[in-house]
């Protein structure tokens, strides 16, 4: 004998208000401090992209270090969507300045990128107040940033490609450091 068929429960988008609620609540999950670190990323559409992941997971501030373009680059704010708006900065000069800037605020600093010593991404230290730090589309973190970050990680990949763009990887990295407060969050 076989089960009687259970219709599929229906789903909807959220509306604006909804998401709105629910994005407060996650907020309201969130205790840690998040900088963000960027080094040498020229393309507009890069910085737009890491700005927009930088605004929707809460970074409180941007320090850019090298020759990074700034949000104030009138093509950034195509990829940015107005969240260019949302996330305070400031050009900190060299990698070794901007590092130095970070730890003032209270960070600790772990740059994201492939070296021997780097550790993965799930077990890096990346609890409490934290400022991850991304190199260049080309050449990644520089040798002076990764001299002053206090850790390294990397993104394990399985696939056939070797790196992921630098906007992406903020994002996984982003997140993951969110992720990790609020699975150590007894809120359900």
């Amino acid at each position: 004998m076989s089960k009687p068929q259970t219709a599929a429960p229906t789903r909807r988008q959220l509306r604006p208000t909804d998401v709105k609620r629910l994005n407060r609540d996650w907020r309201r999950r969130t205790d840690a401090r998040l900088g963000l670190l960027v080094e040498s990323v020229t393309q507009p559409f890069n910085l737009g992209s890491i700005l927009r992941s930088a605004a929707a997971f809460g970074v409180e501030h941007l320090w850019l270090a090298g020759n990074a373009t700034t949000p104030d680059h009138r093509a950034v704010g195509k990829t940015a969507l107005g969240s260019e708006r949302l996330v305070p900065w400031e050009h900190a000069g060299t990698a070794a300045q901007a590092a130095d800037a970070v730890r003032e605020a209270g960070l600790r600093l772990v740059a994201i990128e492939l070296t021997g010593d780097a550790q993965p991404l799930h077990e890096a230290p990346l609890d409490g107040d934290v400022c991850l730090a991304v190199g260049g589309e080309d050449h990644g973190c520089s040798p002076a940033l990764l001299a002053a970050a206090d850790a390294v990680a990397y993104i394990p990949q399985i696939g056939r490609v070797g790196s992921l763009n630098v906007a992406v990887a903020t994002a996984i990295a982003l997140a993951e450091a969110r992720r990790r407060e609020w699975a150590h969050d007894p809120t359900p």
